[in-house]
């Protein structure tokens, strides 16, 4: 992930009106971010803790959206369905968001479950176990590293173009 400034974030939302930009809380660890170990940049609102923001780089530059995280509850342990990892140390939740343009004023969303606090990153960097002999645990992490920054592309793709 290539790093950002705040300027870049607070313009860079397909989903998000000019208020919602003005009043969004910015990640505190912003200047000290390992942008190297991001796939994606992800946080939760530190004054609305139901609001969570993502970032990627879509067509040479960066795309933001605003997610909404559910009010419902699942019954059974979800797998996010970014970073695939079945060895969840954190929680999982649906997030929704509205997409793009006026497919979004529209009041059309599209949802996924994530990890509760964006730490996808982390979680695909994680040695996986060994599954069998010869089993190239680098070549492993590496194809999780790849997934999960197309799944995040996809996604915010998915937003921004009303598909």
């Amino acid at each position: 992930m290539l790093p950002l400034t705040e300027k870049e974030i607070r313009t860079s939302f397909v989903n998000a009106s000019l208020k919602e930009r003005t009043n969004l809380t910015l990640p505190p660890e912003l200047t000290t971010l390992n942008w190297e170990k991001l796939d994606y940049l992800g946080w939760r609102d530190a004054k609305i803790p139901s609001l969570g923001y993502v970032f990627t780089h879509l067509d040479g530059g960066p795309v933001g959206i605003v997610l909404r995280q559910s009010d419902g509850k699942v019954r059974s342990r979800p797998q996010c369905a970014w970073c695939e990892d079945v060895l969840l140390p954190n929680d999982v939740v649906l997030f929704a968001a509205k997409r793009a343009g006026q497919a979004g004023r529209n009041g059309n969303t599209v949802g996924t479950l994530l990890c509760s606090h964006f730490e996808c990153s982390a979680n695909v960097r994680k040695r996986p176990p060994v599954a069998y002999i010869g089993f190239d645990v680098e070549a492993a992490r590496q194809h999780r590293i790849e997934a999960l920054r197309m799944h995040a592309q996809n996604f915010v793709r998915d937003v921004r173009d009303g598909v």
